[in-house]
């Protein structure tokens, strides 16, 4: 398989931001959106890009803020990803395949260009963030907790409170992997390095706190379904948090909307079980 990596530049709010890119296979063009959270990379989306990368021409792109990259201070907002996925769907992929909270974006995309993709996949989609479930609605606190993090001393303090080893091991085990085995200690040192980047926590607690979310509601997240005129395929796993699976099956109940629930695997059942993943997806898309 060939695999190419790749730096591109974007600007946002005149900032100059590096973004990783990762391309493999050939074919008509798929662009692969890793979820917005504090351990998330393009690199979770490897082993579903290699298995997707025989049929089609694969582009894994990490979102500004995010990723393996430093990452500047910005008032991090939903707008910025709004137009950042813009920058990305001007090349008209053949589709799109988006996790987590990527996959509200596109989706938010494709109901309102018609044109930006004729496919689009949502792996184990969200559109609210940790603390507003958890909660069961966003509270001011949320946002004053982000604008904490923003600080230059305690602000670091209080991120570590969040991505500290016992605390990614927890979140992991309970909403992310099905199998403990998963979290080896090379998996947990790669994902440590990812929340250590320099700047991590500006977007990363952004997310977590609920200021990244790209709907204010199920209503509205459902309602851009029932606009998108893209083909639209959600995958997610029988065992993914409760609160969340009932926003997937929500969304996986409307007219025209294809579904796949595997036997297993939660948040990131993409990453763990990237065989079903790609079989529910080629089985699909590669006619």
């Amino acid at each position: 398989m060939n695999w190419q990596e790749e730096r591109i530049e974007w600007r946002a709010d005149g900032v100059p931001i590096a973004l990783g890119v990762t391309r493999c296979g050939a074919g008509p063009e798929l662009l692969l959106l890793p979820a917005l959270s504090s351990i998330s990379t393009r690199g979770e989306l490897r082993p579903l890009q290699e298995r997707l990368g025989a049929r089609f021409a694969t582009v894994a792109v990490d979102w500004p803020g995010f990723g393996d990259l430093p990452r500047p201070k910005l008032a991090w907002r939903p707008e910025i990803y709004r137009d950042f996925l813009r920058f990305l769907l001007a090349r008209r992929p053949a589709g799109v395949v988006a996790a987590g909270h990527a996959a509200a974006y596109a989706l938010a995309e494709a109901a309102r260009d018609p044109g930006a993709t004729a496919r689009l996949c949502l792996l184990s989609p969200t559109w609210r963030g940790p603390l507003p479930t958890m909660a069961g609605r966003r509270l001011a606190l949320f946002d004053g907790l982000a604008k904490g993090v923003d600080l230059p001393v305690a602000g670091a303090a209080l991120y570590r409170l969040n991505v500290n080893g016992p605390v990614i091991g927890l979140m992991a085990r309970g909403h992310v992997y099905a199998d403990p085995a998963w979290l080896t200690p090379a998996w947990m040192a790669e994902k440590r390095r990812v929340t250590e980047a320099p700047g991590a926590r500006h977007a990363s607690f952004r997310f977590v706190s609920g200021g990244l979310d790209p709907f204010a509601d199920r209503d509205a997240f459902l309602d851009a379904a029932r606009r998108a005129r893209a083909e639209i395929l959600v995958v997610y796993g029988k065992d993914s948090p409760r609160k969340s699976k009932a926003e997937m099956t929500a969304l996986a109940a409307l007219d025209g909307v294809a579904a796949v629930e595997l036997p297993q695997g939660k948040l990131s059942a993409y990453e763990e079980f990237p065989d079903a993943v790609a079989a529910a997806i080629l089985d699909r898309w590669a006619a």
